[in-house]
C-alpha cells in the first residue's frame, strides 16, 4: 500500500510540474530557459547567433556580450559546453547570459553531428569530436572583436564538463576550468549509471561494432537512447538523474533539437573513454561543481581527487541541488553563478 501511494505522490507530483512548464511565448532565439533574452536591446546584454567551420562541419553557436560591449575595449571570455543531449538554448544559454550580466563574453555551440550544428549521420556522440568543438570554440572567440584571449575561461556541464575536463589538459588557452555536474560520459557508458552494467560491457561492445560494421557496409545507422517514456513511467524512474533528465529535456525545458538519442557505434569511443584519466595535466585554477544530493556526485569527487597539479582547486557544494536542478532551478543557478564570478574573477584577471 505504501509503494503505491509513493509511486501515486510521484505520478502527481509530474503533473504538477508539466502543468507548471513554461508557457512563455517562443523566444525569438529559440531559448527555452527563465528570463531569457527575448529581444537585443541597445545597451544590454546581447545574443548574436553565429556560425563558422570546423573540420568542414558547419556549427551552430550563440554568443553573449555583456551590458554595453564595446568592441573596442577588452573583455574577459568564457566558453560553455553543454550537457550530453543539451542544445546551446538550454542550460549553458542561460549561464551564458548570467555571466554577460557579469561582464564576460560568452559562446555556448550546439556539438557537431548534433543540434543545430552540421555533420553527418546525425546524433554520432564521439568523446574526440565533443573535445575538439570546445577546442573550436575557443579558436573562435579568440577572435572575436573586444575579446582578450589571454583571459580565456571555460565553463563545462554534465557531459560537456568532462569533455571540458579533457581539453583543458592539453589546451592552455583556457586559464580558468569550471566544471558543474561533471558527468563522465565514458564511465558511465562502459560501467553503466553507478557501476549498474559491469557485468554486460563485453556484450555491449560487441553490439557497438557490430552496428559499426552495418554502418560502413551501407547499412541502416542504429541509434540507441530512443526511449520516450510516459509521464507514468518517468516517475517511477528510480535516480534522480534521469527521472528529472526526462523531465528537464522533455517537458519543462523542451528544444526540439535537444534529444538523448545518439548511434549505436558511438560506443566503441565512449565505452573507452575516460574524463577523469590524465587529470595532473591540469595546471589551471580548476573549480568543480556539483549538486550535495546529486547522484551523479561521485564523477565529479573521482576526478577532483586526480587533479594533483591544478594551480588551485575547489570542490563547490551547492546544499540541497540534484544534478539537473543546477540546470535551472533559480536558488541554485544564483549560488553557482555567485561562486562562478567569484572564481573567474579572481582567475581571468
Amino acid at each position: 500500500m505504501k509503494l503505491i501511494k509513493t509511486t501515486l505522490t510521484a505520478v502527481l507530483m509530474t503533473a504538477i510540474i508539466i502543468a507548471s512548464a513554461q508557457t512563455k511565448p517562443k523566444n525569438s532565439f529559440g531559448l527555452v530557459y527563465g528570463d531569457a533574452i527575448a529581444a537585443n536591446i541597445p545597451g544590454k546584454v546581447n545574443i548574436h547567433p553565429v556560425s563558422y567551420k570546423l573540420n568542414g562541419i558547419d556549427i551552430s553557436a550563440n554568443i553573449y556580450t555583456p551590458n554595453g560591449y564595446d568592441k573596442s575595449k577588452k573583455y574577459p571570455a568564457v566558453v560553455l559546453a553543454h550537457p550530453n543531449g543539451g542544445v546551446k538554448e538550454q542550460t549553458t544559454g542561460l549561464y551564458a547570459q548570467r555571466l554577460a550580466e557579469s561582464g564576460y563574453i560568452t559562446i555556448t555551440a550546439d556539438a557537431a553531428y548534433q543540434g543545430a550544428s552540421g555533420g553527418q549521420p546525425r546524433h554520432v556522440d564521439k568523446p574526440a569530436n565533443r573535445i575538439e568543438d570546445i577546442h573550436g570554440m575557443a579558436d573562435f572567440i579568440t577572435r572575436y572583436a573586444g575579446v582578450d584571449k589571454n583571459r580565456l575561461g571555460i565553463l563545462g556541464i554534465c557531459g560537456g564538463g568532462g569533455y571540458t575536463l579533457k581539453a583543458a589538459q592539453g589546451d592552455k588557452r583556457f586559464k580558468a576550468v569550471a566544471t558543474l555536474s561533471m558527468f563522465n560520459s565514458g564511465e558511465v557508458r562502459r560501467n553503466g549509471f553507478q557501476n549498474s552494467q559491469l557485468t554486460t560491457i563485453q556484450e555491449r561492445l560487441k553490439q557497438a561494432t557490430d552496428a559499426r560494421a552495418q554502418e560502413s557496409s551501407g547499412g541502416e545507422v542504429i541509434y540507441t537512447g530512443v526511449a520516450m517514456p510516459t509521464d507514468e513511467e518517468i516517475a517511477k524512474i528510480p535516480t534522480d538523474l534521469y527521472r528529472e533528465g526526462f523531465m528537464y529535456y522533455y517537458r519543462t525545458h523542451a528544444h526540439p533539437n535537444s534529444t538523448f538519442k545518439y548511434t549505436l557505434s558511438s560506443l566503441l569511443d565512449l565505452m573507452t573513454f575516460d574524463a577523469a584519466t590524465n587529470m595532473d595535466l591540469i595546471n589551471q585554477p580548476l573549480l568543480m561543481m556539483a549538486g550535495s544530493k546529486a547522484d551523479s556526485k561521485y564523477m565529479t569527487d573521482e576526478a577532483f581527487e586526480k587533479a594533483s597539479n591544478a594551480k588551485t582547486k575547489e570542490l563547490f557544494v551547492i546544499d540541497g541541488a540534484t544534478h539537473i536542478q543546477t540546470y535551472w532551478k533559480p536558488e541554485y543557478v544564483n549560488q553557482a553563478v555567485s561562486k562562478l564570478v567569484d572564481f573567474f574573477g579572481k582567475n581571468l584577471r
